[in-house]
C-alpha cells in the first residue's frame, strides 16, 4: 500500500540534499577573497555577505523550480506563503561570520516542514566534508552513517555548545550564564553555527547545547537531525525549543541542564 507522506518525505529529502550540495558548493568554490560585508542586521556585528544573499537565491530559485506551490522561510529575506502546505526553512550560511574570517564551522541549513512540523532536516557542512540528514520517524544519519548522541555523562563531565546574540545587553546576560555554568560542566564550546551545534550534538562530539536568541532557519534542520539521533530537544520547561531559549541534550542530562538554565535566567535578557 502506498504511503504519500513518506513518499512526499523522500522527495523532499532528496530535493534538500539537492539544493544544500548546490550552495555548498557555490559557497566553497566561490568564495572571493576580498569577500566583505554587504550589510548588517540586528548590529553591526551581524553581518551579511552578498555570498549569503547569492546563496540564498540559488537555494530559492532550485526550490521554486521543483515544487513552485511551496512557501519558504529564508534568513535574507526571501518569503513565500505557497499553497502546497509545504514551507522551506533556509539559512543560506549558518555561521556567516566563520565564513567571512574563512573558518570552518559554517554550514547551509535547509528542512521543510508541513503544517507546522518539521519532516525533513539537511545541514550540509563543506568544509567538514559532512552531511547531516533527517527524517522525521525515520532516523538521523551523517553521510550513510547512523548519527547518535552520546550517552549521558554525569553533569560534572558534559561538554556543552553554545553561542552569543550579536546585542551587547545579551551578550553581558549569555556570557554571566556561561560564568554560572562553566564550574559545573566539563567545559563550554562556542562553534559560531547553530545548526553545527545541534548535529555535534547528534553525532556525540558535544554532549548539549543550549542558546538563546536562534530564529527557525537557524535551529528548523538541526533540531530535528538531533531528536532523530535520540537528543531531547525544548526550551523553558514544558515548552518546545525556540528563539526564547533552545536546548538539544540526551536523557538524563536534558533535564538538568534545562532546570539549571532555567535558574539562571538563560531565556531572558
Amino acid at each position: 500500500m502506498n504511503d504519500p507522506l513518506k513518499a512526499l518525505k523522500a522527495e523532499l529529502l532528496d530535493i534538500a540534499l539537492e539544493a544544500a550540495h548546490r550552495a555548498g558548493a557555490f559557497l566553497r568554490e566561490g568564495r572571493p577573497d576580498d569577500l566583505g560585508v554587504a550589510a548588517t542586521k540586528s548590529s553591526a556585528v551581524d553581518v551579511v555577505t552578498e555570498m549569503d544573499i547569492a546563496s540564498e537565491k540559488l537555494i530559492t530559485d532550485f526550490l521554486a523550480e521543483r515544487r513552485p506551490e511551496d512557501g519558504v522561510l529564508g534568513e535574507e529575506g526571501a518569503s513565500v506563503e505557497g499553497s502546497s502546505g509545504v514551507q522551506w526553512v533556509v539559512d543560506p550560511i549558518d555561521g556567516t561570520v566563520n565564513y567571512l574570517y574563512g573558518r570552518p564551522d559554517w554550514s547551509v541549513s535547509i528542512a521543510a516542514r508541513k503544517d507546522g512540523e518539521t519532516l525533513v532536516g539537511v545541514v550540509h557542512a563543506p568544509m567538514r566534508g559532512e552531511t547531516y540528514r533527517a527524517v522525521l520517524g525515520e532516523g538521523a544519519f551523517v553521510g550513510d552513517v547512523p548519527a547518535r548522541v552520546r550517552p549521558a555523562p554525569p553533569f560534572g563531565q558534559a561538554l556543552v555548545g553554545t553561542g552569543f546574540g550579536y546585542l551587547t545587553e545579551r551578550r553581558v546576560q549569555q556570557a554571566e550564564i556561561t560564568r554560572h555554568l562553566i564550574p559545573k560542566v566539563r567545559d563550554i564550546r562556542r562553534g559560531g553555527s547553530a545548526a553545527i551545534d545541534l548535529c555535534d550534538v547528534a553525532v556525540g562530539r558535544l554532549d548539549a547545547y543550549y542558546e538563546r536568541g536562534l530564529k527557525p532557519w537557524d535551529f528548523a534542520a538541526g533540531d530535528l537531525v538531533a531528536r532523530e539521533a535520540g537528543a531531547l530537544t525544548g526550551g523553558r520547561p514544558g515548552e518546545a525549543l525556540s528563539g526564547e531559549l533552545a536546548i538539544a541534550a540526551p536523557p538524563g542530562l536534558f533535564e538538568p541542564l534545562q532546570g539549571l538554565l532555567e535558574d539562571l535566567g538563560a531565556w531572558h535578557d
